[in-house]
């Protein structure tokens, strides 16, 4: 008692107090103090004392004891913080923008789907000319739409977190050239169904067309039978072609535009002049008398196949009337499917189209991407497949960005039991490497003691070893280091607090002590002391903080609440034992 009478009458002692600690020997015992300290209601309420000492002595254990009652409280609040489940704050719904027409709603499909189970859909529909967007390097894609609804025009600026894209980018006979929007959602970053890059790619029919001749000669052409084409890059080139007819197909169309069916080398000519006036690049292959026309459309995992019948006698049979029903799905449709689908990097929704001539045999002619028509009775169960492959990818897309750590938000710290024993295990060993490399670890004989990168907690620098000593008490203070092995076997007998707590810094910390010092090896008469009683030249103000201090492990939330709770009491009286064991 004479000891701590000694030291909290040094303003030394009280000027280093941590925030939050006897505040109320920080001030001048006065009449005045504030009615709201303990100390100042006990001195009020008991009556006045005969000596100086018992009154020093009442201040003291009471602010112990606001102490005390200050860290358990925290303690229990932040185990409760930590155990109990945070609230679900509000997400903020991901955008979903669809290009297509207005004959689907597109948000009747995504309507109560959810993003990784957390995230509404917010459907924003258009097509390409209602449309216009401004991408940025930091902040990616701006969006602004203008469409009709109702007669009424609606304008709206977003940012897209995900495009579903069904309308065709390019098409030279309707006039329409929607190639720098997709350049500027890539510019954006934008991920879309299909990828920016297959879209692009797509915009040029003969481009496509030199994929399935790489796949044609791959497969060969009993597994991949492509129909034979011949390209001219203008119309100089079309002088004549072997065989008779041909189908002539001019630039870029879809719907059976573009195409003409040519019997003769007159008719061929008269062609090339058509072509010259487009200024466009031309294709030719030879005319296949069909039976039926063959489609195998692919939409993730979802394979479906149908046969078209012309019934207007056209020999285009996407053109006029004709008879569609869905035949089954073969394995060797499922290959063409497959193959076309690794185009371009990956088609998640994509269609193949042959036609089935009337000696028996297949002719692959052309391949769609996610822009395809919708055809059958199973449109519904397309457009839903469609609906659900999207729904997937965003989900992808999220989990993919949460599953890397950032600096502001960390991977969480795997559980591990609670022990009142040190861990010397690598999983705390990692979590000190923003640390300072520690200056206690295994002994050299004669010489400095090179940094450890990846020592173990217990090889931390502690408050006793973070002081300046005098030449006397430097190697007691170097023995005491929590890093050498004496500590360790020392743990038992001394504060258990410390050999807990060894791997925590506290709140404040000194100026780490020079390295270079080598601790000498203590004799048994200085081992015995360490075991019986703490060190002399301990700063108490330091070791009440750190005794104070909550457990490393219950920060991370890897123990129950009881427990936690139990573990603190235990802190605490063992810190106050070894407090006044002098």
């Amino acid at each position: 008692m004479n000891f701590l009478r000694r030291r909290l009458s040094d303003s030394s002692f009280v000027a280093n107090l941590p925030n939050g600690y006897m505040m109320d020997l920080q001030r001048p015992d006065s009449s005045t103090s504030s009615p709201v300290s303990p100390a100042t209601e006990r001195k009020h309420l008991q009556p006045p004392q005969p000596s100086h000492s018992s009154s020093t002595g009442s201040s003291i254990f009471s602010s112990i004891s606001s102490a005390m009652k200050q860290t358990t409280q925290a303690a229990a609040g932040l185990m409760e913080h930590s155990a109990g489940p945070a609230a679900p704050a509000a997400q903020k719904p991901k955008v979903l923008l669809v290009i297509d027409d207005a004959h689907t709603d597109w948000a009747k499909y995504f309507q109560g789907k959810k993003v990784n189970g957390e995230f509404d859909i917010r459907v924003e529909q258009a097509e390409f000319s209602e449309l216009n967007l401004a991408a940025y390097v930091m902040g990616g894609c701006m969006v602004d739409m203008q469409v009709m609804r109702n007669g009424t025009k609606v304008v709206r600026s977003f940012k897209p977190d995900f495009v579903l894209i069904r309308q065709h980018a390019y098409s030279m006979a309707l006039g329409e050239d929607f190639r720098s929007l997709i350049i500027g959602l890539q510019y954006g970053g934008v991920h879309t169904v299909n990828s920016l890059h297959s879209i692009y790619n797509f915009c040029s029919k003969p481009w496509v067309f030199s994929q399935l001749i790489k796949i044609f000669n791959s497969l060969g052409p009993e597994k991949f039978p492509l129909v034979e084409q011949t390209f001219f890059p203008s119309h100089k080139q079309m002088l004549t072609t072997p065989n008779f007819p041909v189908v002539v197909k001019l630039g870029h169309a879809h719907a059976g535009m573009g195409k003409v069916k040519v019997e003769n080398q007159h008719d061929f000519r008269d062609m090339a002049s058509i072509v010259a006036m487009a200024k466009t690049y031309a294709t030719t292959e030879p005319f296949i008398d069909s039976k039926y026309d063959i489609r195998i459309q692919k939409i993730g995992s979802n394979y479906k196949a149908y046969m078209r019948t012309s019934i207007s006698g056209n020999w285009k049979a996407n053109t006029g009337s004709a008879m569609l029903e869905q035949i089954a799905m073969t394995e060797r449709y499922r290959l063409w499917a497959d193959a076309c689908a690794e185009m371009f990097g990956g088609l998640d929704i994509c269609a193949v189209k042959a036609v089935h001539s009337k000696d028996g045999k297949d002719y692959i002619i052309e391949v769609m991407d996610s822009s395809m028509p919708l055809i059958g009775e199973h449109i519904e169960e397309d457009r839903q497949l469609i609906a659900d492959l999207v729904v997937s990818k965003m989900t992808q897309l999220v989990a993919t960005a949460g599953s890397t750590p950032s600096p502001l938000r960390p991977w969480p710290p795997q559980a591990q039991p609670v022990s009142m024993k040190s861990q010397t295990g690598p999983p705390l060993g990692q979590l000190s490497q923003p640390r300072p490399p520690p200056q206690g670890g295994p002994r050299q004989p004669q010489g400095s003691q090179p940094p450890r990168t990846n020592a173990p907690p217990q090889q931390r620098l502690s408050p006793q070893g973070q002081q300046p000593q005098s030449p006397q008490s430097t190697s007691p203070q170097q023995q005491r280091s929590p890093g050498s092995p004496q500590q360790i076997r020392s743990a038992t007998g001394s504060s258990p607090v410390q050999a807990s707590k060894a791997g925590a810094f506290p709140p404040q910390q000194p100026r780490p002590p020079a390295q270079g010092r080598a601790p000498s090896q203590p004799s048994p008469t200085e081992m015995s002391k360490q075991q019986t009683t703490p060190h002399p030249h301990l700063n108490k103000s330091q070791s009440l903080t750190n005794n104070f201090s909550i457990p490393e492990s219950s920060q991370r939330g890897n123990a129950t609440e009881d427990e936690a709770k139990a573990e603190t009491i235990r802190n605490l009286r063992k810190s106050f034992a070894s407090l006044f064991s002098d």
